[in-house]
């Protein structure tokens, strides 16, 4: 009987981690909103980090978050270095900034390392504009272990939403 568990038990775990071998080697997470206003209505509020206070839900998660601002005032060259509790430690860095999209080198260091990328395009429609958020990078084995008891994409997508809703009503009000 305990030769039958034990088997069971291998093929169990050995099933959990070819699944894992199975899934992709990268991620991506995307969320849209559509905006009453003009995309560099919007985008300006992304372009500039300082402006990621009045929008961001990563700004709430610490009372005492350390904030660090450098480079360039805002588009290109413009970083973003955060330390907190709750919000872990990182850095954020605009690579590149157009009249349609702004696209963001991110690297976390706290409370694990990973280097990913995030993208805000808005695309007009209509008198309206579609704000995209998306975040992609790769996927290390344990990170796609840990994928099959943890759905990323619910968890920051949430953040995402909370983050568009609150971006839509700071450009529709401005």
């Amino acid at each position: 009987m305990l030769k039958i568990l034990a088997a069971v038990l291998v093929l169990a775990v050995a099933g959990l981690l070819v699944a894992a071998a199975l899934r992709p080697p990268v991620f991506r997470v995307e969320r849209s909103v559509l905006v009453n206003a003009p995309p560099e209505a919007v985008l300006v509020y992304v372009s500039d980090f300082k402006g990621w206070r009045a929008w961001s839900p990563y700004e709430a998660l610490d009372a005492d978050l350390q904030r660090t601002y450098g480079g360039a005032e805002r588009g290109v060259g413009a970083t973003y270095a955060w330390a907190g509790r709750k919000a872990g430690t990182g850095r954020m860095r605009i690579v590149s900034a157009t009249s349609r999209e702004v696209a963001v080198a991110l690297d976390f260091e706290k409370p694990f390392k990973a280097s990913n990328t995030a993208a805000f395009t808005a695309e007009p429609v209509g008198d309206a504009t579609r704000v995209t958020w998306a975040m992609s990078g790769p996927a290390p084995y344990v990170s796609r272990l840990m994928g099959l008891v943890f759905n990323m994409d619910k968890m920051i997508g949430r953040d995402f939403e909370t983050g568009l809703s609150n971006l839509k009503s700071v450009a529709e009000r401005n």
